[in-house]
C-alpha cells in the first residue's frame, strides 16, 4: 500500500518521524512540506488527497499541530474520508466503521509513540464492510453531491 503524508511546518517534525518508522513497511510519498518555514495547511491537504483519490487502494496522513486545520480541508474533497484521531481504539474505529482514508494528526498533543501506535492501527484496520456502514458511506456520497450541486447552483 503506497501512504501519502503531508504536514504544514508544525508537523514537519512528527512527519519525519513517522516517515522512519514507516518507511520499512510501506511505499511513502513525501508530499511536504520539507522545512519549518510557514506554510499553509490546506496545501498539503490538497497534496495529499488528490493523490488518495485517484490512487483509492493508498491512505494518506496528514500533520498539522492542531490536526482541525487538514481535517477540515481534507474533508471538502470528494471521495476523502478524513478522521482527526487522538487514540489507537478510534484509528481503529474509524477505519473498521467509517472506511476513513486520510489519517490525520494533532502534532501538539500526541507523543511520538502515541501517534506511532495510531498510525499502526490505523493502517492495518480493514474496513468490516457491515451493510450499515456500506448504507452510511452511500450517504455521506449523496451529501458530497448535493453539496457539489449547491455549490455550482450559487456560481
Amino acid at each position: 500500500m503506497t501512504i501519502y503524508l503531508g504536514a504544514d511546518h508544525g508537523g514537519l517534525q512528527l512527519k519525519e518521524r513517522l516517515e522512519h518508522e514507516l518507511g520499512q513497511d510501506f511505499t511513502l510519498v513525501d508530499c511536504g512540506t520539507y522545512d519549518t518555514t510557514s506554510t499553509d495547511y490546506s496545501d498539503y491537504a490538497l497534496a495529499v488527497c488528490r493523490q488518495v483519490r485517484t490512487f483509492t487502494a493508498s491512505r494518506g496522513i496528514l500533520i498539522c499541530r492542531s490536526g482541525e486545520g487538514m481535517v477540515m480541508a481534507a474533508n471538502k474533497i470528494p471521495g476523502i474520508r478524513a478522521a482527526l484521531v487522538w487514540s489507537p481504539e478510534v484509528a481503529v474505529e474509524t477505519r473498521r466503521d467509517n472506511d476513513a482514508n486520510v489519517l490525520v494528526l494533532a502534532a501538539d498533543f500526541l507523543t511520538v509513540e502515541k501517534a506511532e501506535e495510531i498510525t499502526k492501527r490505523f493502517l492495518e484496520t480493514p474496513f468490516s464492510g457491515e451493510e450499515r456502514h456500506v448504507r452510511r458511506l452511500h450517504k455521506l456520497e449523496q451529501l458530497e453531491q448535493f453539496a457539489y450541486r449547491l455549490a455550482r447552483e450559487n456560481q
